[in-house]
């Protein structure tokens, strides 16, 4: 009897040490380890795109507490897509509505051909928030405050292709006024916006050929595009830049901001 007692509480014993180790093991392989950027002094952003306190991050997870926004974009401006902070133009940039994974894959790392293209949305955000040859003038001073910009970069060449001059045979290119849209601005030369043309007009080649772009030419998200700020804009808004918008979807003819020139087809 006792031998049979003892055999029992060995196999009770034996139960209870499986138990934990099997869970504990378990929360390890379900438990997501977070990658973070380390550039700033005081916050971080992970990969979740959460933006905390460096000192608040799970010491295990290395996540940032999921209490604050996901997807943050304070400091940011939305239509020139740069913000004043890197932390929170990285979290801004991991939104999935604004930047496209299949693109930013495909972007190269640096500019030689043979470079790398980005693993990870994360990898992506983190290197194109950092300053680059877009958010400077005269190599030693930024253009604004807000020079961590996670717009996709353009793939114009510098010229034009005989391609999309064809496409435009017979169209009148106008540029409109401040604030106008295009259908105001074709209706003032007696003619018509004609709206499949907007989408030839969207590439910076053709924005840097009919305008001046003094402010480089940058992906954005608007129905007032393609068109360029004018040059007394507000600082942040990037005066002189122009602007080709990401979602083609948003091309209008009605569309119109109040510190951009629109260019426009008209026929």
């Amino acid at each position: 009897m006792a031998r049979y007692r003892l055999n029992f509480y060995q196999f009770l014993l034996n139960l209870l040490l499986q138990f934990p180790a099997r869970n504990f093991a378990i929360s390890l392989q379900e438990k997501h380890i977070c990658r973070t950027t380390v550039q700033g002094r005081y916050l971080l952003s992970d990969d979740n795109g959460h933006v905390c306190d460096a000192l608040s991050v799970d010491p295990w997870s290395r996540c940032c507490p999921q209490t604050g926004e996901k997807f943050s974009c304070q400091g940011c401006n939305h239509l020139s897509q740069c913000c004043n902070s890197y932390e929170f133009c990285v979290s801004c940039c991991l939104n999935p509505s604004r930047t496209q994974k299949e693109l930013a894959l495909k972007v190269k790392i640096a500019k030689p051909m043979t470079a790398g293209t980005y693993t990870t949305v994360f990898d992506f955000c983190c290197g194109r928030c950092r300053h680059n040859s877009e958010s400077v003038v005269h190599e030693n001073a930024y253009s604004s405050d807000f020079h961590h910009c996670f717009s996709l970069p353009s793939n114009s060449s510098g010229t034009v292709d005989t391609n999309l001059e064809a496409s435009l045979a017979g169209i009148n290119i106008v540029i409109g006024r401040q604030g106008e849209s295009c259908n105001s601005v074709c209706r003032s030369k007696g003619q018509s916006c004609v709206p499949n043309k907007l989408l030839v007009l969207n590439k910076c080649e053709l924005l840097q050929k009919y305008m001046s772009c003094n402010g480089a030419c940058l992906a954005s998200i608007g129905s007032d595009q393609p068109a360029e700020v004018v040059g007394d804009a507000p600082r942040h808004l990037n005066p002189g830049a122009c602007l080709y918008t990401r979602m083609q979807t948003m091309l209008s003819c009605d569309g119109s901001h109040q510190y951009t020139k629109r260019l426009c087809p008209c026929a």
